[in-house]
């Protein structure tokens, strides 16, 4: 078998269809896992590993739409193919603008859904060394990530939008993490020597950034040393 023994977790709440599904996948050499229901369904896919998860849309207790949308909140690898009842291209449309990699309308051949299956792990297996690739890109300061190819920055689970300069000054504290780097030196390696002199604009950037990165929490990352300048680190 080409699968190499995939985990595919069935989210379903037709019993007959998850049944017929998850024979039919068993058979093919895939290992199988069952929910009836959104909530089942997503508290199985956070507890343990999947290499594909099938999702009806109309479901009890959460919608497949709604636990799309949280899988793809904390996971952008794992392919989620939509099973709908409704061929209609409001679903369709929602789905995959929030992640998910294929769909296909009840009632449906088996044979379909396994080559659209063995196409989405596929696709998957040429993906996941690009976003390792990406993860490798992040720089991490206790609960602060910053990712340099992505501009992306995080602290705990908030995305944290930043203007271009302020993503540059927040990358070169970073990268500098635990130095004390004066306004001089934050001038010259951020805006560039046609700023030099002018370091009231570092004071404003620093105090931009506190507010984004620093005030909404309950640890501050980025201190100020009398007399000297910045430093970005965690006292923890």
């Amino acid at each position: 078998m080409e699968n190499d023994r995939h985990r595919i977790l069935i989210i379903e709440d037709e019993k007959k269809i998850a049944r017929v599904l998850e024979l039919e996948l068993t058979y093919e050499g895939y290992e199988t896992g069952k929910a009836i229901d959104g909530s089942e369904g997503l508290h199985m896919f956070h507890e343990q590993a999947w290499d594909l998860v099938l999702l009806d849309i109309m479901l009890p207790t959460l919608s497949g739409i709604e636990v799309l949308r949280r899988i793809r909140a904390s996971n952008s690898v794992t392919p989620v193919i939509l099973l709908t009842a409704k061929d209609s291209v409001e679903d369709k449309v929602s789905g995959l603008d929030l992640g998910a990699n294929d769909y296909i309308t009840k009632p449906f051949q088996i044979e379909e859904l396994l080559a659209r299956i063995r196409v989405a792990l596929r696709n998957t297996r040429q993906e996941i060394p690009k976003q390792q690739a990406i993860d490798k890109k992040w720089i991490q300061i206790g609960d602060l990530k910053l990712n340099e190819s992505t501009h992306e920055v995080m602290r705990k689970e908030d995305n944290i939008e930043l203007t271009p300069r302020e993503f540059d000054l927040l990358a070169y504290l970073m990268k500098h993490h635990r130095q004390v780097l004066t306004r001089d030196q934050l001038l010259t390696a951020v805006w560039g020597y046609d700023y030099f002199g002018d370091t009231n604009i570092v004071d404003v950037y620093i105090r931009y950034l506190r507010n984004k990165i620093d005030k909404p929490y309950d640890r501050q990352l980025l201190h100020t040393v009398r007399g000297v300048g910045y430093v970005l680190k965690d006292t923890k």
